[in-house]
């Protein structure tokens, strides 16, 4: 029994989707967990507690004290007390209170109090879901490092169709599951990733990038940190959503090709593995102009002249240690193989990822990825398109075979 012997704190909130919880609270507690339960005051109108409390084999938990007798239910002792935080369902009401730190019930005020990993499973109309509030609300709620088990599509309480209903109770089991008791294989190792794309000025308000996101590097970070990597994640331009959504990475800032060499130079001596994913500048302009460069009449053309940058990859292939694990990227346009091999080899990768801009659905900015690895030892590996966090499990228990 995976989640033998540990704390479980359930929060159910006040939506249709409470019944599931019974079957999630059982599922707990058949495979050794101990589980406690707060409810919303709204929450009992869905399911009552002497089921919860049966169930779970605790007492429900709902208001900051006890009427009849005077007794308090600490909110930090049950945020202290728990392994891990469970609030399924969670209603966009519940979503709106944890996100603005609105501790107006026990259930939102033992969240703020929680030192251990929480996870939501929301569950809603699909209008509220999709509603921009809820969006940007889940956006923030997933930088501050709680996880979301996301809703699924199909027949709602509305009698209309589409996403928000909520996951099943063995889904989000399975992702608890894989929170509290996931294969820690890289623990104690120390992992660098760059992500991004930089950002190379031509003047005081121009630039030269590309497209890059960080999707895929914070999808690997994300995956190291949970394989029990201490992670440091040096980045450039990315989604600005992504930034802070990995609880225990250390993030540097590097937005210039130059800056990001530096970072990396100094953070590589104590790294166990190192992995190269960001969409760094091949050039940047010879000189920086500290004004905005005007367009003067008669002036059909500007000419800019660009210089190498320095080669952030060739210098760790040079440098690094025999017990140091080096991953590269290779973003290819045409010639995909044959590129991405020489590039394994000429920078002394252990092994090289390589995605294709000709594969719908792979590349830039987009939530899927496609890849082949190779590695020194001339094996290929080919992977089917899939979603950036699963491509990033691919690659991380890749390194896990390798690592030394």
């Amino acid at each position: 029994m995976t989640l033998k012997d540990k704390n479980i704190l359930v929060g159910i909130t006040g939506g249709i989707a409470a019944y599931k919880t019974a079957s999630l609270i059982r599922l707990f507690v058949k495979n050794g967990a101990k589980v406690k339960v707060v409810m919303t005051k709204t929450a009992k109108e869905f399911i009552t507690p002497l089921t919860i409390a049966t169930l779970s084999q605790n007492p429900i938990l709902v208001e900051f004290f006890n009427p009849e007798n005077g007794e308090w239910n600490s909110h930090v002792s049950l945020g202290e007390w728990a392994d891990v935080f469970v609030i399924a369902p969670t209603t966009a009401c519940t979503l709106g209170k944890m996100v603005n730190g609105i501790a107006d019930n026990l259930l939102v005020t033992t969240y703020l109090s929680a030192r251990c990993p929480v996870v939501i499973a929301p569950a809603m109309d699909l209008d509220m879901y999709s509603h921009i509030t809820t969006q940007n609300n889940l956006k923030t709620i997933k930088q501050h490092g709680v996880g979301i088990v996301e809703p699924t599509s199909g027949f709602l309480a509305s009698g209309l169709e589409g996403k928000g209903r909520m996951a099943e109770p063995e889904q989000i089991y399975d992702f608890v599951e894989n929170l509290c008791c996931g294969k820690k294989t890289l623990k104690g190792k120390k992992a660098m990733i760059t992500v991004g794309g930089n950002i190379e000025k031509i003047d005081a308000v121009r630039f030269i990038s590309n497209n890059s996101s960080g999707k895929m590097g914070y999808a690997i970070a994300e995956e190291l940190e949970r394989q029990g990597a201490e992670v440091t994640l040096i980045h450039g331009s990315v989604d600005r959503n992504l930034i802070g959504s990995i609880r225990s990475a250390k993030e540097i800032e590097a937005l210039s090709a130059q800056q990001m060499y530096d970072r990396v130079s100094e953070n590589l001596p104590q790294s166990d593995i190192i992995i190269m994913a960001a969409a760094v500048s091949d050039f940047t302009p010879a000189t920086v102009a500290d004004y905005k460069i005007k367009k003067e009449q008669g002036d059909d053309t500007l000419f800019l002249i660009l210089e190498k940058t320095k080669d952030i990859a060739a210098m760790v292939g040079e440098t690094k240690r025999e017990d140091q694990f080096f991953v590269g990227f290779a973003l290819e346009t045409n010639n995909e193989q044959s590129n991405a091999k020489s590039k394994l080899h000429k920078k002394n990768f252990d092994f090289i990822v390589l995605n294709s801009l000709n594969d719908e659905g792979a590349g830039f900015a987009t939530d899927t990825n496609k890849i082949t690895i190779f590695d020194k030892d001339n094996q290929q590996i080919d992977f089917d398109l899939k979603s950036k966090k699963d491509v990033a499990v691919d690659i991380v228990n890749q390194i896990t075979k390798g690592i030394k």
